[in-house]
């Protein structure tokens, strides 16, 4: 026995074996026996199961002010975008071995596949379909026999396990029988032997350039702990033939949220903060100290969340888990006893009561972060330089946090930058959307009118750092990458409403360059056809730029002209687009709805052309009654109407002998604006109450089908004051009419709307 390794039970001798230690990842139990282990052995090479060609990342991992968790990404430098993730906790044995490593000036290096032959492999097996096999059958069998989750299983019987020899030998016993067992497909069995086989060669070659095998200290998944004692080394011709892809690698924070199963990364760590709380505790008592460390943190998160928790039920919770565990068959209470008895006390019998308190205690917030210097993308330095610049940094926080900004330049600020500091964050968080990074989501407006006000919800998470990466496929700097992003839609962009949303997303970010070229592309499409509604909707989004272009300094005088083509072309297609059935009515008046604000809001826009047309359409008698109607509400809204014109039209539409189905539509599109006037119109409802009393009940009730939905957006207040005009020509208390306008549409009624939706007013 070499005099540098201790003569310990079940050491290796130097010229021996390399001690494959196999560990299941996120393990506390097993990256302290790692730890002792190391200690024992003293090797001169410690070996990680990690991509081999990531080894310049431990660095990173070691540094003092690097804090866990962490993961190592790495992704293709082309499209398409695809990640590989290797998370990385305190209490990750992989990293232990590493930390050890760099404090004993050991060398250590990572012993898997390169990330590039992993992509490549990874590519070609999603060409393939295989059943989701793997170890999860296994799993399930465990559950079935054992009464209890795999998670508790597993901690039942290793987390508990004090002494590193008899750590390493359950762990690895455990791998072997899982490898037995589990059925996995073709492809990744393949897969496996691939990846042990390369191991195996990094190992051969460490022996090869003259360290002894017993001075070889392995760490790896206990499931490949077979393969590696069995398996040949891969060949020089095998490793060159494997696939690659071109690749890059970075480090990236990570949270513990994304480490627990909820969020649906399968690491075997359900509760990331419980087990960090197991790993301080190996430090101090060991095990033996979890349950009252676990009870008390979840108690004072309980008291924190606003609710009262005594002593008592703490101390009748650690009383309460240590009988479930013996009566569980382990040494110590597991979480599922800790959670049961807590339960119990705590929680009053009620597991809703602590879910917060839990999830603060067992899943935990805490986000890591890494220094600067840490080897990033050019879009990952943008990002995190333009969070600093905009003073973002605080909302870089797993809690949801809400941001208000006020566009408007702020004049008693002399500095141009801090005077313009939130249109600038707009830009910026806009960008981002437009990337598809969801760091921020953009609120609806609180105030009606107002164009100065922006409010979003930002909150960071893993998957950010994720997307922020792979938009380093489009650019090298955040703004490049949204004008590449806006490029290839414009490019892909069919209709004029898909390149207006590229458009006014160009000036939402702030970019003139990016959005001249969407501004042609819509020119180049707006010489074809398009519909009515596609026509305003387009209008819609150039009039937002003109309107606010000085606000967000953007000059907006090349985009007059075509909003003034588009609104001429909604002119001229608006009366044949009225002939249309009841199922398109609602559309129509939208459109037609948009094309009035568009003219009210730019004196540009021809208005005595908009007046005259809304004048005919009111006026005929061919087109589809409700858009007749919507036009005389406009007219009235604009003061172009009046009441001797209203009184004509009401007579006309809701005399006798008017269907039905005509005469309530026509007042349904009246309805639709300018509430408050019509149900101050006394003489109004009077027309209306004349025009139903001429109605046999067949009519009438169909009539009332369509007044009822007329009225389905009227608020309470607005039906009750409708309820007494009633009220008032009937001679009745305004209890009956108002139980007759704030009813559901039945299901009967919802059948004679469905029966009239393909009426064809071309045939009047």
């Amino acid at each position: 026995m070499d005099a540098a390794v201790p003569c310990l039970p079940g050491a290796e001798s130097v010229m021996g074996a390399p001690v494959l230690f196999g560990v299941r990842h996120l393990s506390p139990a097993m990256a302290y026996s790692v730890r002792q282990a190391l200690d024992a052995y003293q090797p001169q090479l410690v070996l990680v199961e990690g991509p081999s060609d990531l080894n310049d990342q431990m660095h990173w991992l070691c540094h003092p002010r690097t804090q866990f968790p962490a993961a190592m990404m790495a992704y293709p430098k082309t499209p398409p975008v695809r990640t590989i993730l290797y998370p990385l906790t305190v209490y990750s044995p992989e990293l232990q071995a590493i930390l050890w490593a760099h404090e004993h000036r050991v060398e250590c290096r990572f012993m898997d596949l390169p990330s590039g032959v992993m992509l490549a492999l990874e590519e070609g097996s999603e060409e393939e379909e295989e059943p989701e096999e793997n170890t999860e059958w296994v799993y399930r069998r465990l559950e079935e026999i054992t009464g209890e989750d795999h998670d508790a299983f597993w901690e039942r019987n290793f987390e508990q396990l004090e002494d590193w020899r008899a750590c390493r030998e359950a762990a690895n016993a455990f791998g072997t029988e899982l490898r037995g067992t589990a059925q996995d497909g073709r492809q990744r069995t393949a897969r496996t032997l691939v990846r042990e086989a390369y191991m195996k060669k990094v190992i051969a070659q460490a022996v090869d350039n003259g360290v002894p095998p017993g001075k070889i200290f392995c760490v790896c998944g206990a499931f490949h702990v077979p393969g590696l004692e069995e398996n040949e080394p891969m060949t020089a011709e095998e490793e060159a033939a494997l696939p690659r892809v071109d690749c890059a690698a970075t480090l990236m924070p990570y949270s513990y949220y994304r480490l627990s199963s909820r969020s649906g990364y399968g690491a075997g760590n359900q509760a990331p903060a419980y087990f960090e709380l197991l790993w301080e505790e190996l430090h101090r008592e060991g095990a033996a100290g979890l349950p009252i460390r676990y009870l008390t943190c979840l108690a004072a998160a309980h008291r924190e969340a606003g609710n009262l928790v005594s002593s008592a039920e703490v101390i009748e919770a650690a009383r309460l888990a240590k009988t479930l565990c013996a009566m569980r068959g382990s040494r110590y209470p597991c979480l599922a006893d800790l959670q049961d008895a807590a339960v119990t006390t705590m929680g009053h019998g009620n597991r809703s009561e602590l879910s917060v308190a839990r999830a603060e205690t067992e899943i935990g917030k805490r986000v890591g972060f890494l220094p600067e210097g840490v080897s990033r993308t050019s879009v990952q330095e943008d990002f995190y330089r333009q969070l600093q610049e905009l003073r973002l940094e605080k909302y870089r926080g797993m809690e949801r946090q809400q941001l208000d900004l006020d566009l408007r330049e702020r004049l008693n600020v002399k500095n141009q930058q801090t005077a313009l500091l939130d249109l600038r964050r707009s830009f910026f968080l806009h960008r981002l959307r437009v990337l598809g990074i969801h760091f921020a989501s953009l609120l609806p407006s609180r105030q009606e009118g107002a164009n100065w006000g922006e409010y979003w919800d930002l909150r960071w998470t893993p998957e950010v750092e994720i997307e922020v990466v792979e938009s380093s496929l489009l650019g090298d700097t955040i703004e490049g990458a949204a004008a590449f992003a806006l490029k290839e839609r414009g490019e892909g962009s069919t209709t004029i409403s898909q390149a207006a949303a590229i458009f006014q997303d160009a000036f939402l970010c702030g970019m003139p360059a990016a959005a001249s070229h969407a501004l042609a592309v819509l020119q180049g499409l707006s010489v074809d056809t398009a519909a009515l509604t596609e026509v305003a909707e387009t209008a819609a989004r150039l009039s937002l730029t003109v309107r606010y272009g000085d606000l967000r300094r953007f000059d907006a005088a090349p985009v007059i002209p075509l909003l003034q083509q588009l609104y001429l072309r909604a002119c001229l297609t608006l009366e044949d687009a009225c002939q249309c059935d009841a199922k398109a009515a609602p559309a129509v008046t939208e459109a037609m709805n948009q094309i009035n604000l568009l003219q009210l809001s730019h004196d540009c826009l021809d208005e005595p052309r908009w007046l005259e047309l809304l004048g005919r359409i009111s006026d005929r008698d061919d087109l589809n009654t409700r858009c007749s109607g919507f036009a005389m509400a406009i007219l009235l809204e604009r003061g172009k109407a009046d009441e001797e014109l209203l009184a004509r039209e009401v007579s006309r539409r809701l005399s006798p002998g008017v269907p039905a189905d005509l005469g309530a539509g026509w007042f349904e599109g009246l309805a639709a604006k300018n509430r408050y006037a019509l149900i101050t119109r006394l003489s109004l409802w009077r027309h209306l109450d004349d025009y139903l009393s001429t109605l046999d009940d067949a009519a009438f009730r169909r009539a009332l089908v369509f007044l009822r939905r007329a009225f389905a957006d009227f608020s309470p207040g607005e039906k009750n004051d409708i309820a007494e005009n009633l009220g008032e020509i009937w001679g009745v208390a305004s209890e009956k009419p108002a139980e007759e306008l704030m009813g559901e549409l039945t299901q009967e009624e919802q059948e004679v709307l469905g029966d009239l939706e393909d009426f064809d007013f071309d045939d009047i």
